[in-house]
């Protein structure tokens, strides 16, 4: 059976149900076509328990920042974010912990200078303050000429830089690695395993990845917030928006083959065999998928194969309802190993860390609520927790015996106790997610969840842009540019619709049979979800 569809958007993650929205609120005819039972991608839920003790955890990004994006995003659609959400912005930033010592960050620049001052002394309370102006001019610098513009190459970002470019370039700190960067800062070792976390965001190491990594500090000291309901509400919110304005969602639905005809993108066929013809389809798949043929070999060309040394991290995930004791829980919290080089050197290594780092989402504490653990009795009142540990992508190649699994949550839980935190967490309401288990949900990525790491001062360059080798087909989400996270997957939603509608825009003027009506909006219709 053959129907036809404008626009196929395949995969419901942030990138794919942007791209859907912004093609809706145009009048294009879209189709979203997930494997999953309901969107979200890697911004997923995973249920715990059974029956009635079943509960909802969000098993994804946990970290809501750079709110103007969505709230752009709503506005193009004919809507509000707040009017969709409830957004509450936090006031610790997160706890973080070595051992019994702690300090918290937090949404008031002026209090976590002070903090850091009553942490690690006055000189460190300067480093930090520079440390900030760094990162917020290395972001306002790549902002608008490379975040949220089209992929370029190292003289394309120059040109697009006006007359200073060469000079900013070089102020970016492409050629010097984030960790040794933050020394030029911090004298403090736990503030530069602090800071240098954030190269943990986009799945790299601080010791391997570009100091232009500082930016993502800026973004999450510009503010934090927490969605009512968890950060899949979010995913919720944009199918809501997309349907809205006439989308039409498919779920259990996978795609096994891409169709190419006269060297356009002309729909996709699906495991059950269904050909679905369109004019453009935009993958929200991990780039690396069409590389190895996971959709056909006529779109093997479209991007170029990711090498297995150059693949993010991955992650051992719990998702969990227990208990905690001992220590005061925020709703964001990490605890630090107690030797960064070798910790990130065992996964270089394409291992386990013996003595990991560990964050804790407690997602039912408030925007600065402390209340469980902080007593010496254990807390009996039962809260939904999402734990990560950092794992290497091997799990397609190498995954991890039963001994290796059980060693690392015994060295997570030990992380836990030097800072004094007890986690109680019930086999029956826990669910472990592995590197193996992410390469299967998300296929060709050995359960990579940032697509390539950012190590090397030309990283950032080698993400597949929206537009790939092959006419009419267009990539989004945060394996593509400008990088990982949940508002750069949404910026690249917007480059790839945008890409879309310019090609689109220029066929209409040259072949005018192509597009009968070019981008007129299409009065309302039916819509459904299946």
């Amino acid at each position: 059976m053959a129907t036809q569809d404008k626009i196929v958007v395949i995969g419901a993650g942030i990138g794919g149900l942007v791209s859907a929205a912004l093609l809706a609120a145009r009048g294009l005819g879209v189709t979203v076509l997930e494997a999953a039972t309901a969107p979200g991608g890697k911004m997923r839920e995973v249920q715990t328990g059974t029956g009635l003790d079943s509960v909802a955890i969000d098993g994804g990004p946990t970290v809501f920042t750079l709110r103007h994006v969505f709230d752009e995003i709503f506005d193009r659609c004919g809507a509000s974010l707040d009017d969709a959400l409830t957004l509450v912005p936090a006031t610790i930033l997160a706890r973080h912990a070595w051992g019994t010592d702690r300090l918290d960050l937090f949404a008031d620049p002026a209090a976590s200078e002070g903090a850091i001052g009553d942490f690690a002394g006055a000189r460190e309370a300067e480093g930090y303050r520079a440390f900030r102006a760094e990162a917020r001019r290395i972001f306002e610098t790549l902002d608008r000429p490379f975040l949220q513009a089209p992929q370029t190459n190292p003289l394309g970002l120059t040109w697009r830089m006006g007359w200073r470019g060469f000079a900013d370039l070089n102020r970016i700190r492409p050629y010097e690695s984030l960790w040794r960067a933050l020394g030029d800062h911090f004298r403090d070792p736990r503030l530069r395993q602090l800071f240098g976390r954030y190269a943990t965001y986009c799945g790299s190491s601080p010791f391997r990845c570009p100091a232009t990594l500082m930016l993502i500090a800026h973004v999450e000291a510009s503010g934090v917030w927490l969605i009512d309901g968890g950060m899949h509400q979010l995913t919720r919110a944009l199918e809501a928006l997309a349907l809205r304005n006439g989308a039409i969602f498919r779920y259990a639905a996978p795609v096994a083959e891409m169709l190419v005809e006269h060297g356009r993108a002309a729909g996709v066929v699906l495991a059950s065999g269904e050909r679905i013809t369109a004019r453009a389809v935009v993958c929200n798949a991990d780039p690396a998928a069409l590389a190895a043929g996971t959709f056909g070999a006529a779109v093997r060309r479209a991007v170029p194969a990711v090498p297995l040394r150059r693949r993010s991290s991955s992650a051992m995930v719990w998702c969990a309802r227990g208990t905690a004791s001992g220590f005061p829980l925020v709703r964001h919290n990490v605890f630090f190993s107690g030797d960064s080089r070798a910790e990130f050197a065992a996964l270089a290594a394409d291992r386990l860390a013996h003595d990991p780092s560990v964050y804790v989402c407690a997602q039912d504490r408030g925007a600065d609520d402390a209340r469980a653990g902080d007593g010496p009795e254990r807390c009996q009142i039962p809260e939904r927790f999402q734990i990560i540990v950092n794992a290497p992508p091997t799990g397609d190649t190498h995954p991890l015996t039963q001994a290796e699994t059980d060693q690392c949550t015994q060295s997570m839980h030990a992380t836990l106790s030097r800072a004094g935190l007890t986690l109680d967490l019930p086999a029956q309401a826990t669910v472990l997610t592995t590197p193996a288990d992410f390469a299967t949900l998300f296929p060709s990525t050995g359960g990579a969840l940032y697509g390539q790491a950012s190590h090397g001062w030309a990283a950032s360059f080698r993400r597949p842009g929206s537009r790939t080798r092959i006419p009419g087909l267009y990539c989004a989400g945060g394996s593509t540019h400008p990088g990982a996270g949940v508002p750069m997957a949404a910026l690249s939603a917007r480059l790839a619709v945008d890409s879309l509608l310019r090609d689109h825009a220029s066929m209409a003027r040259s072949h005018p049979v192509a597009m009968p009506g070019g981008m007129s909006t299409r009065s309302a219709r039916t819509v459904a979800s299946a």
